[in-house]
């Protein structure tokens, strides 16, 4: 038998939900005496409820307030088919209201790309939403939505306190089946894992509450109903379909980075992105048969093209190409810095600085290895800041 494949997915998946319909059974029937004189029960048929324990009571109750703020993201995103026509493709996937003004969080990558987003509140009302700010760095967004009126909203909590072994609840909209509550626990702390775009998630929760496609973005909550996490990501089994399910190992980005996001927006209306001023490197490969030709060392690395006059980058003395070459059919900068590590770690992809650059803050320093005329040597940039871009 062959083994599952075992797939890293982020939980948005756009494109048709498979929907089933249930017939609705008439328990009037199946419910009757074995026999007339059994004495197992006695007529009229009556059902007694045993009544619910501590733990179901408290996740009815929770149920009952946290859904009416859990919210059904619906994204649209224009793509082009083989003769180049465009057309449009639905994703799906969760929010969360914060406050009663129509403010909602979510995971960046549920609105990534999209032309259009749609907000189905449980009351089943939509409205047309607005993103308010985007952190990459943590794939997290903030929305908004106009309804007119106060909505219900839901508590952050502190993720700094969780413990394993304690309780959570995840609500969401898992393969378009809205409103759904899962239950379980805090399976492990401080968990990292690299999302589609190569980006590292640190500090994630782990849960073996079940979380699905669709989930991305809905509220993980405590047994006091309070948020404590933005559920994010799953390791799951591929499904016949090619989607993944859960297998009991999910991950939720934790609500203080959420808090963190939400204080820098208050104060300065958006969310930033750091800036370090390279505005174009090229990538070698370790052991490219030009770098001896081109005095370059035969580790991978970037060869930074053009630095961006005034910037932080060029603050700090990193230098852009001087002149040009001609290797095979591509025009390269060379005589400028090649970078050969970032933050003690060495460069192996194009996207390596970029990966490290959506991982910073304004204000914080990044650590580069460059290699100048013949020698190594270490540069600490101070990294500038600008609001991110929406989309």
């Amino acid at each position: 038998m062959r083994p599952r494949a075992l797939v890293m997915t982020l939980l948005l998946v756009g494109g048709f939900w498979l929907v089933t319909s249930h017939g609705n059974w008439s328990m009037q029937k199946l419910l009757r005496p074995i026999s007339a004189n059994s004495g197992l029960w006695s007529e009229p048929v009556t059902a007694h409820g045993a009544g619910f324990g501590a733990d179901e009571q408290n996740n009815i109750d929770i149920y009952k307030t946290a859904h009416l703020a859990t919210v059904n993201i619906t994204s649209v995103v224009i793509q082009r088919d083989m003769f180049f026509r465009t057309y449009p493709v639905s994703g799906m996937g969760s929010g969360f209201i914060i406050n009663e003004d129509g403010e909602i969080v979510t995971n960046k990558h549920v609105i990534a790309g999209s032309t259009k987003l749609h907000v189905t509140l449980s009351d089943q009302k939509q409205y047309d939403a607005e993103v308010l700010g985007i952190d990459s760095r943590d794939d997290l967004a903030i929305l908004k939505i106009n309804a007119g009126h106060k909505l219900p909203s839901l508590t952050l909590g502190d993720s700094d306190k969780l413990l394993v072994g304690q309780k959570v609840l995840a609500i969401g909209n898992p393969f378009g089946y809205s409103e759904t509550l899962t239950t379980g626990i805090v399976s492990s702390l401080g968990r990292r894992l690299q999302n589609e775009e190569g980006v590292d998630l640190e500090g994630l929760i782990q849960t073996d509450a079940a979380i699905n496609p669709g989930n991305s973005g809905g509220p993980l909550l405590d047994s006091s109903g309070n948020v404590i996490g933005v559920n994010t990501a799953i390791l799951g089994s591929q499904t016949a379909t090619g989607q993944a399910g859960s297998i009991g190992i999910g991950f939720a980005m934790p609500i203080v980075r959420v808090k963190a996001m939400l204080e820098e927006y208050r104060a300065t209306g958006h969310i930033s992105r750091a800036v370090l001023g390279v505005s174009q490197t090229i990538y070698i490969p370790e052991g490219w048969q030009f770098s001896d030709a081109l005095q370059l060392p035969p580790s991978g690395g970037l060869l930074i093209q053009q630095v961006d006059d005034g910037s932080p980058a060029a603050t700090a003395g990193l230098r852009g190409a001087s002149r040009a070459v001609i290797v095979g059919f591509n025009r390269l900068g060379i005589g400028g810095d090649y970078i050969v590590a970032i933050d003690g770690k060495p460069v192996d992809s194009e996207n390596a600085l970029s990966r490290a650059m959506i991982q910073k803050r304004g204000g914080e320093s990044l650590a580069l290895t460059v290699y100048r005329d013949g020698s190594t040597r270490k540069l600490t940039v101070k990294l500038g800041s600008a609001p991110e871009k929406l989309n």
